[in-house]
C-alpha cells in the first residue's frame, strides 16, 4: 500500500480536526469560567492540564504505532477523543472539566501517530512530499481552531463548541476505520520500555534527531512565543480586539503554513539544507514585522504568514530527515521528536505572557528573535562540521547518523 494524493487529503483532513481539539478552549475560557462559575484564572489551567495530557500522550501512546496496528490505534483514540470531548462539553464542575480535557489532550496525539502511518507507508521518493502535505493540514487545524471556536460560541455557547467537536472525531474515527487500508508496515521488535524512553536514546545517539530536534524546540518556542500571548498586545490600546477578531489572525498563518507543504517535495530532491537555512533565515527576519503589533496590524499579519510559513518549512522538512534512515520506526521517532514541539511551544507561550506584562511587546519580540536565532546556530554548528559528518540523511552526502536505532 502507497499513500496517494486522495489518501494524503485524508489523513490532512484527520489531523487538522483532531488536532484542533487541543486549541479550542483558549479563546473561550472566560465563558467557561462563568458557565462553570469559577474564576477566569483558575480555569485558565485548562491549557496547561490538556498540554500535560498531550505530552504524557507522546511518550506513552504514539510510540505504540511501531508495535501494533496503527490503523486501530488511530480508531480507538478518536472514539476516546470524541468521549472526552463529551465529558467537556457536559461538565458542570471545573473538577471533571479538567480531567476531560486532559483525556482530549492524550488522546489527540493521534495525530502523530496518523503522520507516523502516512511516512510508513509512502514510497521513500514522496515520503518528504505526504508528509508537508498532511502536516499542513495540522498547523492549519491548529491555526483555525481558535477562529472556529470563538464564532460557534458566538453563536451557541461554548458547550456547542465541544458537542460539535465530539461528533466530528466520532464520524472520523469510523470514516477512517472504513477507508484506512490497513498497516502492513513492518513492526519495530523493541520492548514497550524501550520505545517510551525514545526520546532520550534518540537524541544521544542519533546526530540527525538530535539537530532537528534542537532546531525544533527553539522554532517551536519562538512559535509559542507569538501564539501565546498576542492577544494581549491586540486585546489592549489602540486595537481592543474581540477574541473572534483576534482568531482572524490565525487565518494569515494558516495560509503561510499551506504556502510551505512544497518544503517537503525539495527534501525529498536533495534540498533539505538549502530548505532549512531559507527557513531559518524568515524565521527570524519575520520577528520584524512581528513587533509592530501595537501600531500596525498589517506588518502584523505579514509577519505571522512569513513566520509560519517558514516554521511548517521547517518542521516538514525535520520529520523527512529523521524518519527517512529508520520508516520501520517512524511511530517512536516523530512521538520522541514532538516532545520537543511540545517543550517548545508551552515554554515560548509561558515566557512570553510573563515578559509581557513585565515587559511588553517589545520584549517578547526580542525573545522571539533571540529563539529563532538558537535554532539557526543549532543549523550553522551541524553544518560547520566536516561534511562526512553532517546530518544530512537525504542529501546523499555523507554519513547519516552516529549510531541508527533497530
Amino acid at each position: 500500500m502507497r499513500v496517494g494524493r486522495r489518501l494524503s487529503m485524508l489523513l490532512a483532513v484527520a489531523c487538522g480536526v483532531s488536532v484542533a481539539n487541543v486549541y479550542y478552549a483558549q479563546p473561550l475560557l472566560g465563558q467557561i469560567a462563568a458557565g462553570l462559575h469559577v474564576g477566569a484564572a483558575q480555569l485558565g489551567l485548562v491549557t496547561t492540564v490538556t498540554q500535560a495530557g498531550y505530552l504524557l500522550g507522546l511518550i506513552l501512546i504514539v510510540p505504540l504505532g511501531d508495535l501494533v496496528d496503527r490503523r486501530r490505534l488511530i480508531v480507538a483514540q478518536g472514539l476516546l477523543a470524541s468521549a472526552g470531548l463529551a465529558s467537556a462539553g457536559f461538565a458542570t464542575d471545573v473538577t471533571v472539566f479538567f480531567a476531560a480535557s486532559a483525556v482530549v489532550g492524550l488522546a489527540c496525539v493521534v495525530v502523530q501517530v496518523i503522520v507516523a502511518y502516512g511516512a510508513a507507508a509512502s514510497a521513500p521518493g514522496r515520503r518528504g512530499a505526504v508528509i508537508g502535505f498532511v502536516t499542513s493540514g495540522i498547523v492549519t487545524g491548529i491555526l483555525l481552531a481558535r477562529t472556529a471556536s470563538g464564532l460557534i460560541a458566538d453563536l451557541l455557547g461554548w458547550r456547542a463548541v465541544y458537542f460539535i467537536s465530539a461528533g466530528l472525531m466520532l464520524a472520523l474515527a469510523l470514516a477512517l476505520g472504513r477507508l484506512l487500508p490497513p498497516d502492513h508496515a513492518p513492526k519495530n521488535p523493541a520492548s514497550y520500555p524501550a520505545l517510551i524512553t525514545s526520546a532520550v536514546t534518540l537524541t544521544v545517539r542519533d546526530r540527525t534527531f538530535r539537530v532537528r530536534s534542537l532546531i525544533t524546540l527553539f522554532m517551536f518556542g519562538a512559535f509559542g512565543t507569538v501564539w501565546g500571548s498576542i492577544a494581549l498586545p491586540l486585546a489592549a490600546a489602540p486595537w481592543h480586539l474581540t477574541p473572534g477578531q483576534i482568531g482572524l489572525f490565525g487565518l494569515a498563518g494558516a495560509a503561510g503554513a499551506l504556502g510551505a507543504s512544497r518544503a517537503g517535495r525539495l527534501a525529498d530532491r536533495g534540498r533539505a539544507q538549502w530548505v532549512t537555512g531559507s527557513c531559518l533565515a524568515l524565521l527570524i527576519a519575520s520577528w520584524a514585522a512581528t513587533r509592530a503589533a501595537p501600531y500596525s496590524l498589517p506588518l502584523l499579519a505579514v509577519g505571522i504568514l512569513v513566520l509560519d510559513f517558514a516554521g511548517q518549512g521547517l518542521h516538514v522538512t525535520s520529520q523527512q530527515l529523521i524518519v527517512a534512515a529508520n520508516p520501520a520506526a517512524s511511530s517512536r521517532i516523530i512521538g520522541s521528536y514532538m516532545t520537543f514541539y511540545s517543550v517548545g511551544t508551552g515554554g515560548g507561550a509561558i515566557a512570553a505572557t510573563s515578559l509581557y506584562s513585565l515587559a511588553g511587546w517589545g520584549a517578547v519580540s526580542v525573545l522571539g528573535a533571540g529563539l529563532s536565532a538558537m535554532a539557526l546556530l543549532v543549523w550553522a554548528a551541524d553544518q560547520l562540521r566536516p561534511v562526512s559528518q553532517q546530518a544530512t540523511p537525504s542529501s546523499g552526502k555523507g554519513a547519516t547518523r552516529d549510531h541508527a536505532l533497530p
